[in-house]
């Protein structure tokens, strides 16, 4: 290995333990400092794994990527994975860097897993050349960064236009934006998606909000579903054009979503559901089986026994911030992250099912930061109506905190709580806890940024890990 790449690793490991020192998490600034002093550290890094994965997509990466890590730990697999969620390269050379041995080597046989920022795709795919790239979904998200949906889109297939023809692309059959992203793929394709009818959502519902795929890019024909499962997830077809939601090559089937704490769906490769694992994942939400779903298809491209990744997933732990739940001062705080209106909206239908027993004391922090899309437009397209009714108190925090109070008050909620002008995150949300009934639980929807901030808020009250350290 050439010396400035030992050094570059070295630095970064220097500059690890310092935030850590510092109490930080130090989840990029390692990747930083390592790429300016060798600009190439990650393809030399990473042409050191044996393999590796590449997983984007709107909403469900960072789970996804959670879900694969576990598998391949439980068939024995050394992992590099860039776990606290840092999806830039800077984050994947941190991640890199945090596994490289004191003469910059990663160990022998080592797989790389790393969730990957919508935008950074091509240059990620271009410097790692993965076996697999995996896409989720794709929605709108931060339209002032991306642009429109058909603009990430185009960025994808350049991605994949320029993959090798040994690499698998992993795709959602449900979102047709992704699935014909197969079309342009120079290698193998792996399909996953749902085939519950049961599951589907009524006719309808949440249209006028949260569909974000409505004609196919090529021809121009409008999208028809004859079922969806959330957002524009189903099964769609373009009448005239002859394109329809391919048959996936591992789907849910028989999903039961009546246990508040859990999902449970029987798990088929093929069609063959006479062969089918029954899997209860300890999260909730269909988002989460297609998150499973596609952790699995993933982990079959990379030869994992079938038996072994259907076990692993009964095992998973929440992501920081995705359905997470830690005990501050006697009550069980439950934090789930949402950015967009369809992520934002299958975390409200999460909590519609939890709280039809008990009214529920929420915190919604909506920031406008970079990193979190500076329009906050958005939640004025999702379905806060639908949880309204069933809301004892709520707080609201952050950058855009005004906003979000005229949100909820037009969606006939409780009079929400605004903090003062020089209440911070960290305020908001001790404010929050005093006015909490003895015993009661919070219910904390943050934006990304404001995330980041309560995580490491709560997780020094509760004494939980940072999320540099995994949830």
């Amino acid at each position: 290995m050439r010396a400035r790449t030992r050094a570059a690793v070295l630095a970064g490991k220097l500059a690890r333990q310092a935030t850590r020192s510092a109490g930080r998490g130090g989840t990029a600034i390692p990747g930083l400092l390592a790429e300016r002093v060798a600009p190439e550290i990650v393809p030399q890094l990473a042409a050191e794994l044996e393999t590796s994965v590449l997983v984007t997509g709107t909403n469900g990466k960072t789970t996804t990527a959670r879900m694969l890590a576990g598998i391949l730990a439980d068939d024995g697999r050394p992992l590099v994975h860039n776990r606290a969620g840092s999806n830039l390269i800077r984050g994947i050379a941190a991640a890199l860097v945090e596994a490289a041995g004191p003469l910059g080597g990663l160990p022998a046989g080592s797989t790389g897993v790393f969730e990957t920022d919508e935008a950074t795709i091509p240059r990620a795919a271009a410097l790692i050349r993965p076996r697999a790239l995996v896409i989720t979904n794709l929605m709108r998200d931060q339209l002032d960064r991306y642009g429109e949906i058909e603009a990430v889109r185009g960025r994808w297939v350049e991605a994949i236009r320029a993959l090798d023809r040994s690499s698998v692309l992993v795709l959602n059959a449900d979102d047709p934006s992704v699935a014909t992203l197969a079309e342009y793929a120079p290698g193998p394709v792996v399909l996953f998606g749902i085939e519950d009818a049961d599951a589907a959502l009524p006719a309808g519902a949440d249209a006028e909000h949260a569909v974000d795929a409505l004609w196919d890019a090529t021809s121009g024909a409008d999208f028809i579903y004859e079922r969806r499962f959330y957002a524009h997830l189903g099964h769609w077809y373009c009448p005239g054009v002859g394109r329809r939601r391919p048959a996936p090559d591992l789907a849910a089937r028989a999903i039961d979503s009546h246990d508040p704490d859990a999902i449970s769906f029987d798990l088929a490769e093929g069609q063959d559901a006479l062969h089918a694992q029954r899997v209860r994942l300890p999260l909730v939400g269909l988002y989460n089986v297609y998150n499973a779903l596609a952790a699995t298809a993933a982990a079959r491209v990379l030869e994992v026994p079938f038996d072994v990744a259907t076990a692993a997933l009964q095992r998973v732990e929440p992501a920081f911030g995705r359905q997470e739940e830690l005990v501050v001062d006697g009550h069980t705080v439950r934090v789930l992250l949402g950015k967009n209106p369809a992520g934002m909206n299958e975390a409200l239908r999460t909590l519609q099912r939890r709280g039809a027993g008990s009214p529920l004391h929420l915190l919604v922090l909506l920031n406008d930061r970079i990193a979190d899309g500076t329009d906050v437009s958005w939640i004025w397209d999702t379905d806060w109506e639908s949880l309204g009714s069933l809301t004892q108190s709520v707080a609201v925090g952050g950058t855009r905190a005004a906003d979000m109070a005229l949100r909820l008050t037009y969606a006939g909620f409780p009079a929400p709580h605004l903090p003062s002008d020089d209440e911070g995150i960290g305020a908001t949300l001790e404010a929050a806890l005093e006015r909490l009934p003895a015993g009661e639980p919070l219910v904390v929807l943050p934006t990304y940024t404001a995330l980041l901030e309560v995580r490491e808020r709560l997780g020094r009250r509760a004494g939980a890990r940072g999320i540099w350290e995994g949830a």
